[in-house]
């Protein structure tokens, strides 16, 4: 009754089947990992935020390589804005997708060490980036910022290019010990996203808290993939037993009766 699973068509369905069938659930599988790896990182970045607020020094110093725990931690420095040395990062979005600057300005402590202040994002002033943009002052004076600990830039894991040869005070990426290097100072690694205080006409654009990854998406692909799996054997069986079933049906069919001479 199934001498018809030999046939070609059916040995080659028959292989495809069991092809998908490992397939779907290795992927399934990698599914899930990507979900517990959001997941793992969803709950960094909420342990992160949601600490309490600590001197940027307790986490940094210059040289120091910020880690994943340290990301996005909270963290306040004393000291005073150094606008004469303050630098742009080209080729940088708001949240509207708008391409402009970031400015990067040093925030110079209290013991003479510079920390990395990125103030935020402002709009380029014309159809090229060339020429340096105005920057709107920040407070002036002895003053206490807040912001959020990030570690340096780099094209692995930024996608950006480190292009050379770029107008003067212009950067693609921002780099601690490159910035150690220009200003001639003790640079603490990293840098951070200011919080407060916060810009006078909200310029420049401060730069909003990351958002949680979607985890629970990878979550639900795992599912399909793996119901997927499931379904291959059942579809091949409901084939399986159709064709059985057509074929029987067209053994059993009465010959129709030959007709009769005049």
């Amino acid at each position: 009754m199934y001498r018809f699973l030999l046939s070609r068509q059916w040995v080659i369905l028959t292989l495809v089947a069991l092809v998908l069938i490992p397939t779907m659930i290795r992927l399934g599988i990698w599914q899930m990992h990507r979900y517990e790896e959001r997941s793992a990182r969803n709950q960094l970045v909420a342990d992160a935020l949601g600490a309490k607020p600590v001197p940027v020094e307790k986490l940094t110093s210059p040289g120091h390589t910020v880690t994943t725990k340290e990301r996005y931690r909270t963290v306040t420095a004393v000291g005073r804005f150094d606008t004469d040395r303050e630098l742009v990062v080209r080729r940088r979005v708001n949240a509207d997708e708008e391409v402009g600057f970031h400015v990067l300005t040093p925030f110079v402590l209290t013991d003479g060490k510079v920390l990395l202040v990125n103030r935020g994002w402002i709009p380029a002033d014309g159809p090229s980036q060339t020429a340096f943009p105005k920057i709107p002052a920040p407070p002036s004076g002895r003053i206490t910022v807040t912001g959020r600990l990030m570690p340096d830039e780099t094209t692995e894991a930024s996608g950006i290019k480190d292009l050379k040869g770029l107008p003067d005070r212009q950067v693609m990426l921002i780099n601690s010990k490159e910035e150690a290097s220009r200003l001639g100072a003790g640079v603490l690694g990293g840098y951070i996203v200011l919080a407060t205080p916060e810009p006078k006409g909200d310029t420049p654009e401060l730069i909003g808290k990351p958002g949680d990854e979607n985890a629970p998406l990878n979550y639900a692909y795992a599912l399909q993939w793996w119901l997927f799996a499931a379904g291959v054997p059942v579809g091949w069986v409901i084939l399986a037993r159709r064709e059985a079933r057509d074929r029987a049906a067209g053994r059993e069919k009465p010959a129709e009766a030959e007709p009769v001479g005049v």
